[in-house]
């Protein structure tokens, strides 16, 4: 590590302070404030620059959110018939469909960039810290209380490797560690055992996600290889994402519904 990273190397060694993401979410807060209050006494060339700027993030701000309304917008379908004629009470009956013009490729990886699923279980409980991390408390008498030790069960990929005791502050236990799913598909009415192949996304925050955590509600993805799916170009299907929906560490597996 060269000399001038010493902010990395205490990280690594001794964690973040345990109010670090309410830190992090307050500042995140005033943030607004600070643009807003700067928008106000800037002036001349700067502000100009400025209100380009702001201009521009907008734009890609609305954009974003055109993208979550995206898949509730409606439009008329074309008549099935345009040369036959139709009675006077039928003109004004335009039946409804949803907008079916991007291929389903396209809608996932828009669904994807706007961080947005069709989940079955779109609201669950959120679970406590304390819940989760329980402290080890290490060193002469028991002093330090840095450590945590993870309580829930965690995906781990398989080219992980753990750090030395000395500077490992999460502790995921082999026991409670996960590497398959019983993966049901929703249109198919069968359930599979599937490879884990990541956490895409925990409920709870981006900590448990990184940690890979898997309690109720995370999307996690699996690998659908072997199922046989293929795209409409008929490419192979490697992974797909699915939603837990059971309580792992109630049940002793993961039981997971497949967005399709």
């Amino acid at each position: 590590m060269p000399q001038n990273e010493y902010i990395e190397e205490a990280i690594k060694k001794h964690g973040r302070r345990l109010d670090h993401e309410e830190r992090k979410r307050k500042r995140t807060a005033r943030e607004v404030h600070k643009k807003a209050a700067f928008a106000q006494k800037v002036h001349g060339l700067k502000a100009k620059l400025y209100n380009k700027k702001r201009h521009a993030e907008k734009i890609q701000m609305k954009k974003t959110l055109k993208m979550h309304d995206e898949r509730n917008t409606k439009q008329a379908a074309p008549d099935a018939n345009p040369d036959t004629a139709l009675p006077p009470y039928l003109l004004d009956r335009q039946s409804q469909t949803r907008a079916k013009v991007l291929s389903n490729a396209i809608k996932q990886k828009r669904k994807e960039r706007a961080a947005k699923w069709d989940v079955p279980l779109p609201k669950v409980r959120a679970v406590a810290e304390e819940e989760v991390y329980k402290v080890i408390k290490t060193g002469k008498k028991g002093t330090k209380q840095w450590k945590r030790l993870v309580s829930k069960h965690t995906f781990v990929p398989a080219t992980f490797t753990r750090l030395p005791p000395k500077y490992e502050r999460f502790i995921r236990p082999t026991a409670l560690r996960v590497k398959r799913a019983h993966v049901t598909h929703p249109e198919l009415k069968a359930t599979f055992m599937l490879d884990i192949l990541g956490v895409k996304k925990n409920p709870n925050g981006r900590d448990m996600t990184g940690l890979g955590v898997v309690t109720k509600g995370t999307v996690i993805e699996v690998n659908v290889s072997e199922l046989g799916l293929v795209t409409q170009s008929g490419k192979v299907v490697w992974g797909k994402y699915a939603q837990v929906t059971n309580n792992p560490e109630n049940d002793g597996v993961v039981n997971a519904v497949l967005l399709v």
